[in-house]
């Protein structure tokens, strides 16, 4: 499996046995950091993103996203939004693995395939994160997967052993932290971030 593989395979195994039994309409984000997203548009969000990724793979424009966007019906239920993003993962899947390492398209500047292969997973897993703390769901991204991200998108972020007391999962910890999602100990909480996906060359 691929990275982004893995990470779509994880958000399935995690949210679709709670399609059906729990309040989509909640707003996303653990309580003491709500989004202005509901769970629901979260979901729908994720789908979103990694159609657009797809689409810049496929036409690899260099100077703008493509001007078109996926829409979720309003009114869909959880469980087909999850079937949207299988879809729309499915897309990503295929563009990456048609995608030379040569290939460059635009995302703030020249962004080759890893580049959109760990924003796919980093959309997927964060935001799968934003779900279940607004379901009521104890899950946090895969260590794995929050290595992946880290390395590619965040090349300055902490080592997860430079972190007074690192949990053993420290990837996801400073995962967290690096996108303003969690408490990182020995470091400010931060308020704004960027991650790093256009590479020149």
């Amino acid at each position: 499996m691929t990275h982004i593989e893995e990470a779509l395979a994880e958000l399935q195994r995690v949210l679709e046995p709670h399609a059906d039994t729990r309040d989509w309409s909640a707003p996303a984000g653990p309580p003491e950091q709500r989004m202005e997203w509901s769970c629901w548009e979260t979901a729908a969000h994720i789908a979103h993103d990694l159609t657009a990724y797809a689409g810049q793979l496929a036409a690899e424009p260099d100077d703008c996203y493509l001007p078109f966007d996926l829409v979720v019906r309003p009114g869909t239920p959880p469980r087909e939004v999850l079937r949207v993003i299988r879809a729309a993962g499915g897309m990503l899947t295929s563009a990456l693995a048609t995608a030379g390492p040569d290939v460059r398209a635009f995302h703030w500047g020249p962004c080759d395939p890893t580049g959109f292969e760990a924003m796919g997973v980093a959309e997927t897993m964060l935001h799968t994160y934003d779900i279940t703390q607004g379901l009521g769901m104890p899950w946090t991204p895969p260590a794995r997967s929050a290595t992946y991200v880290l390395e590619r998108l965040f090349p300055e972020a902490p080592e997860a052993s430079e972190a007074p007391g690192a949990l053993a999962d420290g990837p996801t910890e400073v995962l967290l932290w690096s996108t303003g999602r969690g408490e990182l100990p020995g470091h400010k909480r931060l308020t704004s971030w960027v991650w790093q996906a256009a590479r020149e060359g």
